[in-house]
């Protein structure tokens, strides 16, 4: 599932309540110990404040993408975010996945009016982030290589950018994140911290997914020092994570990287569970499944971990 569609499937019409059928039982015993703010996709339709709230409670989960999309207006976002804090629920982030530096001008700025609703939007219901990832400049694929994607133009581009989404919405109840790419900055720890400098705006800040950081086997197969290099450098920025595993395909001459569902490959959950104890309320929000039952799956591996660290 790519991201523009997962944003419509996070909205209100995703699967169908015929799933949900699978959640009820969603590691009780495990989740109702955990002090993880563990979140992900809702399965079942939901058509107002009380069924969404209904619906995340079912899943288990203690976070949950934003409930309604850039049309909504302000009485549903004020009614959904009423909602979540009297059931405890927090509202993690907003995606406003889409390439505001394409050399294309028509798409960089759709993409730049998308980036600007979908920051107010968080910042009305108070999602914790709006996020993005900074793009590329292959005019075709929004997220995609492109060689002048680590230039110093592109870099300067990009605190440019962003800047102008973060002065044009001057948000006071959220922040704007850039999630890393292997093909583009912030591709490390390092390069975020360049880039916090050189936007220089306290709304500006991490969304931390360590698997978009692997580029290579000799970070696959310690990945648990980039996580804990990541949250030494980067804690206090860090205000979501996304949540899914990893594996390295053998028989191959050159590396090849699958995702997987949480417990299914190789990150070390053990490290990144440790670390976010440390930040209990940045949420971590599992992504890119396909089915009620992987994410089930997923939840119950994360929690049981969680279990195990204590």
């Amino acid at each position: 599932m790519n991201r523009r569609k997962f944003s419509k499937v996070t909205s209100l019409t995703l699967f169908g309540s015929g799933l949900l059928a699978a959640f009820p039982s969603i590691g009780s015993d495990l989740q109702a110990k955990s002090k993880l703010r563990l979140g992900g996709p809702i399965f079942e339709k939901f058509d107002s404040p009380e069924s969404w709230v209904a619906a995340v409670k079912n899943t288990g989960y203690r976070a949950a993408y934003c409930p309604v999309g850039l049309d909504a207006g302000k009485d549903d976002i004020k009614a959904y975010k009423k909602a979540a804090d009297k059931a405890e629920i927090l509202i993690a982030e907003v995606g406003a996945w889409s390439n505001p530096i394409s050399p294309d001008k028509k798409t960089a700025k759709e993409a730049f009016e998308k980036c600007v609703a979908s920051l107010d939007l968080a910042d009305q219901i108070e999602a914790k982030c709006c996020v993005n990832i900074a793009g590329s400049r292959d005019a075709e694929i929004w997220a995609g290589p492109h060689q002048e994607n680590f230039s110093d133009d592109t870099f300067d581009m990009i605190v440019e950018t962003t800047r102008k989404i973060i002065d044009e919405v001057k948000p006071k109840n959220t922040f704007y994140t850039l999630e890393a790419m292997p093909w583009i900055f912030p591709e490390s720890a390092d390069a975020y911290l360049r880039l916090i400098k050189a936007i220089d705006r306290k709304a500006f800040a991490v969304h931390l997914d360590p698997v978009n950081m692997v580029v290579s086997p000799a970070v696959f197969f310690r990945n648990g020092d980039l996580i804990k290099d990541c949250f030494k450098k980067l804690g206090p920025h860090i205000k979501s994570c996304h949540a899914k595993d990893l594996i390295l395909k053998k028989q191959t001459f050159m590396p090849q990287f699958d995702e997987v569902q949480p417990g299914l490959g190789q990150m070390d959950y053990r490290v990144f569970l440790s670390e976010l104890s440390k930040f209990p309320e940045v949420p971590l929000m599992m992504e890119h499944l396909q089915t009620a039952e992987q994410y089930k799956s997923g939840a119950e591996y994360i929690w049981k971990v969680e279990q195990e660290i204590r």
